[in-house]
């Protein structure tokens, strides 16, 4: 009896830690949005890159600022190439990525050193982003920033 007890409790350990890897590992939606958010983050990073930023960019964007600014992506865009607001450097952690058929959520914090305008420095967010897959291209659809007090 006891040798059966201890088969059937292995048997369950393995079978948890095989479901934990699988579920742990990203599906190819999810690395192809994880892709887009770091090209977005590059993107944005000085010196701007206008053309990725145009391709990775949904023409419907709606860009929400931690201040309450709600920005189009002609808007959103023409801020970052007129040097209105300047990212000299942009750290993205503790993501994570949903996906649902083709819209994807996508939350993290994001740590930057700013020049905005030649004046420097440093934000802390939280971002909620909302990715589309159209034509087989992940477009960010939408972002809400909300500031908080970084850990020192």
């Amino acid at each position: 009896m006891f040798r059966k007890l201890m088969y059937l409790c292995s048997a369950m350990a393995c079978s948890m830690v095989i479901a934990q890897g699988a579920a742990a590992a990203p599906t190819a939606d999810e690395q192809a949005v994880a892709t887009a958010v770091e090209k977005l983050r590059a993107a944005m990073t000085s010196p701007i890159d206008r053309a990725s930023l145009e391709q990775l960019v949904d023409n419907h964007l709606s860009y929400g600022h931690s201040n309450g600014v709600v920005q189009t992506k002609a808007e959103f865009i023409g801020q970052l190439v007129s040097g209105e607001s300047t990212f000299v450097s942009i750290t993205l952690s503790d993501q994570t990525i949903n996906v649902q058929q083709d819209v994807a959520v996508v939350r993290h914090t994001l740590t930057a050193a700013t020049n905005d305008s030649g004046k420097p420095g440093n934000v802390s967010l939280k971002i909620l982003m909302v990715w589309k897959k159209t034509g087989g291209h992940w477009h960010l659809l939408a972002r809400q920033a909300v500031r908080f007090a970084a850990p020192t």
